[in-house]
């Protein structure tokens, strides 16, 4: 068993914590600067505080602005996702789009899309959730009721052959109702078109489901190690982990809604930040919510920026760095707990 302190998180938190801080600020600058239109450091000064704007800083305030934080706060939900999906099953390949929850709610917006036109964005985001919530109830169901023990190359298995699945149903849905086209700009991964509106809905969801997730750090830290020392302990595995669940679920399904089927994201940040943070997950999981919205953010910048003035889709750019990275994860530690 991996000996693990979980006391005293404060001082092993502070300075990973203020480096991915720094990191997310310069990131969150340079979105804001760069892009097809040439814009200036005054114009983002006078976007965000002045009252008179000019035609570059309303570029920054109305198109760039709500989108960074979009793609900032997708990242943040996705990496925390990934951390906690890791340590609830102590496999390190677990990630929401690796184990079928984007798929899952990427079909269920197909759904809404093709059946419930009307929907408004609240709507949207429900729909988006209850459809991570069926994929990951198929693929652990899969898994709990095979025979042999739950290894987390079967898990892998079950949540890639449920992602086929589900991203086959939505296309053919969209080919079958001729919205092949909307599902298609909302599953490349973009945060185009990103608005005040639609981060005024998703924006508390995501940050009340990352603070809910801080308040159970330490019992995930205990269920990541060994379930039975936590049942010692005196915790409440089973009602732990529906929380737990929930949580991924709210977040899987945010990040759905604003950004589409992003997957490895959630694999990458949680491996990119233990090395410094430890296993402790009450550094884990603030860390990786601060790496994972700077990732997001430099990912979307070069998505805008490589080949303006047009867009490459960032799921291509983050699957072109997380295909490499889930084979080293595969080859390094697919067989130790996460």
């Amino acid at each position: 068993m991996p000996k693990l302190s979980i006391e005293k998180p404060v001082l092993r938190l502070l300075l990973p914590f203020a480096g991915a801080a720094v990191i997310l600020l310069v990131s969150f600058y340079i979105s804001l600067r760069f892009g097809a239109a040439a814009t200036t450091s005054t114009d983002i000064f006078r976007a965000i505080f002045a009252e008179e704007q000019t035609e570059a800083s309303l570029i920054i305030q109305e198109i760039r602005l709500p989108r960074e934080i979009g793609a900032a706060v997708t990242g943040a939900a996705l990496a925390c996702a990934g951390a906690i999906m890791q340590g609830m099953t102590r496999n390190p390949l677990a990630e929401p789009g690796l184990l079928g929850l984007t798929s899952g709610a990427t079909f269920a917006l197909a759904v809404s899309l093709a059946f419930f036109p009307e929907l408004n964005y609240i709507g949207i985001m429900f729909v988006c959730m209850i459809g991570a919530a069926v994929a990951a109830g198929i693929v652990f169901g899969i898994n709990y009721t095979s025979r042999g023990p739950v290894s987390p190359f079967r898990i892998v298995l079950a949540g890639a052959a449920v992602s086929a699945f589900f991203a086959a149903a939505a296309e053919g849905l969209g080919l079958l109702v001729r919205i092949s086209q909307d599902i298609s700009m909302w599953t490349a991964g973009g945060l185009i078109g990103t608005n005040w509106t639609q981060l005024q809905i998703i924006v508390p969801v995501i940050a009340a489901a990352l603070v809910l997730a801080l308040f159970l750090a330490r019992q995930l830290t205990l269920l990541s190690v060994n379930e039975d020392v936590a049942v010692g302990l005196g915790q409440r595995t089973e009602v732990v982990k529906a929380m737990l669940f929930l949580i991924v679920v709210l977040l899987a399904g945010t990040a759905v809604a604003i950004a589409g089927n992003l997957a490895f994201v959630g694999l990458m940040i949680p491996h990119l930040v233990r090395p410094f943070t430890g296993r402790d997950y009450r550094t884990v999981l603030p860390v990786s919510a601060v790496t994972g919205a700077a990732f997001l953010l430099l990912t979307d910048t070069a998505g805008r920026t490589i080949n303006a003035p047009y867009e490459t889709p960032v799921a291509a750019l983050v699957a072109v760095l997380g295909l490499p990275f889930f084979l080293w994860v595969v080859r390094r530690k697919g067989g130790t707990p996460a």
